[in-house]
């Protein structure tokens, strides 16, 4: 059915222009634009934001067949980027997918989804929210690293050291998968 809301997380300033621009184009229901206060770095030279339109797309790939693909939205997105700057030093390839909007990524052809997550791949997500929030999208041979809770309060560089929000903890969780 219907979605009822187009919720948008996007993961730097020009995916929240695409978003910004699907919020304006969505007359059907309300969108919600879910923005960090945190400075976030920006997506990799060279991301395709056009695609954010589908609500999930590919940031960076692999050369080859990834040996594990990465997926988070919003500032979790740059996490994944520098965890996977350490992975490739230890010659792991990676496919990290931006997801700011699952009803989107979900009403997209099955063929599009299968090339952007393929079923059966290893996958890993990382969310600020609750782990359930991703499983749908990791699948079976996947793992989510998630909050169990909510209402901390402290400067999230804390924060992020505290609960696993960083490239190391992005790395290992990783290195243990696979």
């Amino acid at each position: 059915g219907k979605n009822s809301m187009l919720v948008l997380r996007p993961a730097d300033a020009k995916e929240t222009t695409e978003a910004w621009k699907l919020a304006m184009e969505n007359i059907d229901t309300p969108s919600a634009l879910i923005l960090s206060r945190q400075n976030i770095n920006d997506l990799p030279e060279g991301t395709n934001y056009a695609e954010a339109a589908k609500g999930g797309y590919i940031v960076t790939d692999a050369e080859g067949t990834p040996d594990v693909i990465m997926v988070a939205s919003g500032s979790e997105v740059s996490t994944l980027v520098a965890g996977a700057e350490l992975l490739h030093k230890d010659g792991i390839k990676t496919r990290i997918v931006s997801v700011p909007s699952e009803g989107l990524f979900r009403s997209q052809s099955k063929e599009y989804q299968e090339s952007v997550i393929p079923t059966g791949a290893k996958v890993f997500g990382l969310t600020a929210g609750l782990p359930v929030n991703l499983e749908g999208l990791v699948g079976p041979n996947g793992k989510v690293w998630g909050l169990e809770s909510f209402g901390f309060s402290a400067p999230y560089k804390v924060l992020d050291e505290k609960l696993g929000f960083t490239a190391e903890n992005v790395y290992n969780q990783v290195k243990a998968m696979l």
